[in-house]
């Protein structure tokens, strides 16, 4: 006899700064679909834009709203027709529902997926809850010996392999972070991986910096002592960077970077600005004829992502600096909030 499954609990971003914590039912899985539990949630910039501006760019937060997409967690039940996945098997839980049949989804671009579903949106709740209802597509196996915590790196690290297809660094040329949050300490490991010969990493967070020289970093910048595109054309002779990526899109990074990226460079915008219309300094984007690219999650590379993850664990794992309980989540918030602590990534544990 199956034993019966209680009640979730769930929090809910009810209005800017405030969770509440509610019980709701669980769903059972329907044809195709699996039922997971939720072990730990890594916490997403964009989390933080709807819990302090209400919004992510010019997208408004619908509250109440469920938070999280950067999930791993365990099979409770499958659905009719799945295969290859049984109670008990751990799993990476991929955000993004895609449709599979429009033109894009054919095209292999399903992150632009004509009726793309992402758990984390208003009318798609996240992950910050016990049990979660998904496609079984949507499972990835979780390697042996992988902490739940670090398994929720998966998600943005495939945003970071993505947004490498359009650095496209060759090896030898050298690169330059804006933001050192964990979006941007990833970006700067894997152009590290890639082959970059310098790494600048720009951030006004002395700690993050630390990070950022810990998992590559050959130039830390703070923007408080000095102007960093300045920083940058200084310490490569007047010609720039090859490639820049902002990760920050604040506080004028997205032009920085257009002064700091060599002529005929690129620049990458993995970040999401909070402002719902970007002014740029387009003339010196046009007068170095720049190639500027942005980012939309990632396409066909969490298996990329966890491969990384289990070739090389030590880089990654200590971006984890803070696990919290579930109780926890308006704290930690907080805390990121407010850059305390220390906080690099932090995650939430539902366990």
């Amino acid at each position: 006899m199956t034993p019966s499954i209680p009640d979730m609990r769930v929090v809910r971003l009810v209005e800017r700064h405030r969770f509440d914590l509610v019980q709701q039912n669980i769903e059972e899985p329907g044809p195709g679909e699996v039922l997971a539990r939720v072990h730990s949630v890594g916490v997403c910039g964009s989390d933080l834009h709807n819990f302090s501006e209400g919004s992510v760019g010019d997208a408004v937060s619908v509250f109440p709203m469920v938070l999280g997409h950067e999930p791993a967690g365990t099979v409770i039940k499958t659905g009719p027709g799945v295969t290859g996945w049984a109670p008990g098997d751990k799993a990476l839980l991929e955000p993004a529902i895609y449709c599979y049949h429009c033109s894009f989804c054919r095209a292999g671009r399903h992150n632009v997926c004509d009726n793309l579903r992402f758990l984390s949106q208003p009318e798609d709740p996240g992950f910050l809850r016990d049990y979660v209802r998904l496609p079984a597509v949507n499972l990835l196996p979780m390697p042996a010996g992988m902490s739940f915590p670090v398994a929720t790196l998966f998600e943005p690290l495939a945003i970071i392999l993505h947004s490498m297809k359009f650095v496209a660094l060759q090896t030898g040329e050298n690169a330059a972070v804006f933001g050192a949050g964990p979006i941007g300490l990833l970006t700067v490991a894997v152009l590290k991986l890639s082959g970059a010969s310098r790494v600048f990493a720009v951030d006004p967070v002395p700690h993050r910096l630390e990070l950022a020289r810990l998992v590559g970093a050959d130039v830390i910048i703070d923007p408080r002592e000095t102007d960093p595109s300045q920083a940058i054309l200084a310490e490569t002779s007047g010609r720039g960077v090859d490639a820049a990526v902002d990760c920050a899109t604040r506080n004028g990074s997205m032009d920085h970077c257009f002064r700091a990226a060599r002529k005929a460079g690129r620049v990458v915008i993995t970040g999401i600005p909070s402002e719902p219309r970007v002014t740029l300094d387009f003339h010196e984007l046009r007068r170095k004829e720049i190639a500027l690219y942005n980012v939309r999650r990632s396409n066909h590379e969490s298996e990329t992502a966890l491969e990384l993850m289990r070739d090389k664990p030590g880089l990654f794992a200590p971006l984890v600096t803070h696990e919290l309980p579930l109780e926890k989540t308006q704290a930690g918030f907080e805390m990121l909030e407010g850059y305390r602590d220390g906080v690099g990534k932090l995650v939430i544990s539902l366990d």
